[in-house]
């Protein structure tokens, strides 16, 4: 019944940007935390950036501080990823999770029950 899907990759040129989106099912999405995680090839899966049930608790791991924003549309249920100035390292498969958090935003892996399938992007010339 809960259900996190995420879409908007895609292949894009060094400099570009996308937008990916979390659609959200099975929950009030408004009570919980979400944060958005990275797998590149061959690494461990790495927290990229989160935010609070409100909104107004974000965070961002340093590697994208400055070019990603993310933001939530409750009614929508629907939490988005802009992404900006993409880099070649940015390149991975892109998750979105719920947390068992609701107030605090914390890209902790161990704070997420539930994730989506992963959506891809890619970045090169």
């Amino acid at each position: 019944q809960l259900q996190l899907v995420e879409s908007g990759g895609g292949l894009v040129q060094p400099g570009g940007s996308l937008r990916l989106s979390c659609s959200i099912s099975g929950f009030t999405l408004d009570n919980y935390a979400i944060g958005w995680f990275r797998q590149a090839p061959g690494k461990e899966r790495e927290g990229v950036s989160c935010i609070s049930n409100s909104g107004g608790n974000t965070n961002y791991a340093d590697s994208v501080k400055g070019r990603f924003t993310i933001s939530r549309d409750n009614a929508k249920n629907t939490v988005y990823l802009q992404m900006n100035s993409l880099k070649p390292e940015d390149t991975a498969v892109y998750y979105c999770a719920k947390s068992i958090q609701r107030l605090l935003c914390r890209t902790v892996l161990s704070w997420y029950d539930y994730w989506g399938q992963g959506t891809q992007v890619i970045v090169s010339s």
